[in-house]
C-alpha cells in the first residue's frame, strides 16, 4: 500500500503541473500535504520515532523545505551571483572564447566532460553545477548551439562524480557503515565512473527524443550586455575567480581523506573549505577584480548580484518543494517499509544493496536516505559473502542515483536551470540517471570477478 501511494503521488504530481499548468512549488506542497493526510489518518506518519497527526504536517514540511534550503540556498544563491556578476563583466564569455579556441566549436562537449571530471570528483553536484553552468550558457550563445547538447554532458558527468566517489557525502558514509577504505573505493570508483560518465554524457545529447528538445536559458541568469573584444577581463583572472572556491572546497576534502588530525589548523582548513565561505569568498573577489579593479563601481557589481538573486528566486522555491515532499515520504515510514520487505530476500549482496537503493530512491527521492538504508540491511552480509567492501560501497551509491524523478530536488534545480517541461525534464534527467545506475550495478559485478 505505501508504494502504491507513492506513484499515485507522482502521478498526481505530473498531472497537476502539465495538465492544470500549476507552479511547481504548489504542486509539490499540495502532492506533499495529501500524502501527509494519508499517512497520518492511517497512523503511519511518525517524528522521531512518535506517531503524530494532520497537526503536525505543516511542520513537516517546513522541516523539509529548512533541511532542503540549509544545504541548497547559500551555495545555489552566491554561485548564481557569482556567475552573474562574471556574466556582466564579460569573464565568462572569454573563458567560453578560450574554450572554443582550443577544442572548436565541436569539441564544447569534451570541455564540459573535462571540466567536470575535474570539478566534480571533490565537489558537491550543486556546487560544481552553479560553478561550470555560467561558462555553460555562455558557450551555449557563442556557438549557437542547443541548451542540452552543452549542459547536459556537464550534468551527466558530475552527477557520475558526485554519486559514485568519495569524498562526496553518500559514498563516505556508505563506506564508514561497509569498514571500507575510503581511499580504495576512490580508486575502484574512478576506475568505473570515468569511463561511464564520459560514455552516458557523448552519447545522451545525441538521442533523437534529445535533439527535438530545444529550451532556452532562464532568463536573468546571463548576462544580455554586447562588450568588446579589447574590454573582455584577461583570461587569468576570469579562472582565477572560477577556480578559487574550487581550490579551497577540494583541498580541504584532500586533506581530510589523507589527515588525521584535529588541531588549528584542521579548523582553518575545513572553515576555508566548506562551500558556503568558499563560494562567499569568491563573491567577493569576483566583485572586487569585476568592479573597482576594472573601474566598474560597485553600485553596479551589486545590481548584478541582486539581478542574479531575484532570478533564482522561483528554481529555490521550486527546489525547497522537492524537499518538503521527500521529507513527507520520510515521515510517512516508507523507507521502513521498504527496508522490511527486502530484509529476507536471498541473492547476491552486491544485487540487494543496489536492489534496495533503486528502490527506495525511487519512493523518496533522496539518495542519503537510500544509501544509508541499503548499507544498513546489507552491510551484515559482507563478511559472511566475502564481497569487497569497497564494492559493496560502489553498488549502494550506483542505486542511489537511479530513477530520478519528481520526489528528488535535484531533479527541479536540473528542470529548472535548463528550462524544461517536467516531461522533458523526466526524459532527459530520468533516463540518463537510471542508465547510469545499471551501467554501474554492471561494472560493480564485473569488477567483483577479479576483486574480493
Amino acid at each position: 500500500m505505501p508504494l502504491l501511494i507513492v506513484a499515485l503521488a507522482v502521478v498526481l504530481l505530473i498531472f497537476m503541473m502539465t495538465k492544470l499548468k500549476l507552479n511547481g512549488f504548489i504542486a509539490l506542497l499540495l502532492t506533499a500535504t495529501l500524502v501527509g493526510i494519508w499517512a497520518a489518518t492511517t497512523g503511519n506518519l511518525a517524528v522521531d520515532g512518535e506517531t503524530v497527526g494532520v497537526s503536525a504536517i505543516a511542520e513537516i514540511l517546513e522541516a523539509g523545505i529548512g533541511g532542503q534550503m540549509k544545504s541548497t540556498l547559500v551555495v545555489v544563491g552566491l554561485g548564481a551571483m557569482i556567475g552573474r556578476v562574471m556574466g556582466d563583466a564579460g569573464a565568462a564569455r572569454r573563458i567560453a572564447s578560450r574554450i572554443v579556441d582550443v577544442f572548436g566549436h565541436g569539441g564544447v562537449q569534451w570541455a564540459m566532460v573535462i571540466t567536470s571530471v575535474l570539478i566534480g570528483v571533490t565537489m558537491f553536484y550543486e556546487v560544481a553545477f552553479v560553478i561550470i553552468v555560467p561558462v555553460a550558457f555562455t558557450l551555449v550563445r557563442a556557438t549557437k548551439s542547443n541548451l542540452l547538447w552543452v549542459g547536459l554532458p556537464m550534468s551527466i558527468t558530475l552527477s557520475t562524480m558526485h554519486s559514485f566517489l568519495p569524498p562526496h557525502p553518500g559514498p563516505t558514509a556508505v563506506a564508514g557503515m561497509y569498514s571500507a577504505s575510503v581511499g580504495l573505493t576512490l580508486a575502484y570508483g574512478l576506475i568505473m565512473a570515468v569511463p561511464l560518465g564520459i560514455f552516458v554524457a557523448m552519447v545522451w545529447p545525441r538521442l533523437s527524443f534529445i535533439k527535438k528538445m530545444n529550451p532556452q536559458i532562464p532568463e536573468g541568469l546571463v548576462s544580455e550586455k554586447e562588450i568588446p573584444e579589447e574590454e573582455l577581463p584577461p583570461l587569468s583572472i576570469s579562472l582565477t575567480v572560477v577556480l578559487f572556491p574550487v581550490i579551497f572546497i577540494a583541498g580541504a576534502a584532500l586533506y581530510d581523506m589523507f589527515v588525521d588530525s584535529d588541531g588549528w589548523f584542521s579548523e582553518v582548513i575545513n572553515f576555508l573549505g566548506s562551500p558556503a565561505i568558499a563560494l562567499l569568498l569568491a563573491l567577493l573577489l569576483a566583485m572586487y577584480v569585476f568592479g573597482p579593479r576594472i573601474g566598474r563601481p560597485m553600485t553596479e557589481v551589486a545590481k548584478s548580484a541582486a539581478e542574479a538573486g531575484k532570478a533564482m528566486a522561483m528554481i529555490l522555491l521550486v527546489i525547497a518543494g522537492g524537499g518538503a515532499f521527500k521529507e513527507v515520504l520520510v515521515a510517512a515510514g516508507i523507507a521502513d517499509y521498504i527496508a522490511d520487505m527486502a530484509s529476507g530476500w536471498s541473492i547476491s549482496p552486491i544485487i540487494l544493496a543496489w536492489l534496495i537503493a533503486v528502490i527506495l530512491r525511487i519512493a523518496l527521492g533522496s539518495a542519503t536516505v537510500a544509501v544509508a538504508t541499503a548499507a544498513g540491511i546489507a552491510a551484515p552480509l559482507v563478511a559472511s559473502a566475502g564481497v569487497s567492501p569497497e564494492l559493496m560501497v560502489l553498488a549502494t551509491t550506483t542505486g542511489s542515483i537511479a530513477f530520478s524523478h519528481v520526489n528528488d530536488p535535484g531533479f527541479w534545480m536540473f528542470k529548472e536551470y535548463f528550462n524544461l517541461s517536467v516531461t522533458e525534464a523526466l526524459k532527459s534527467r530520468t533516463s540518463y540517471t537510471t542508465v547510469l545506475s545499471i551501467l554501474g550495478l554492471g561494472a560493480v559485478l564485473l569488477m567483483s570477478l577479479f576483486i574480493s
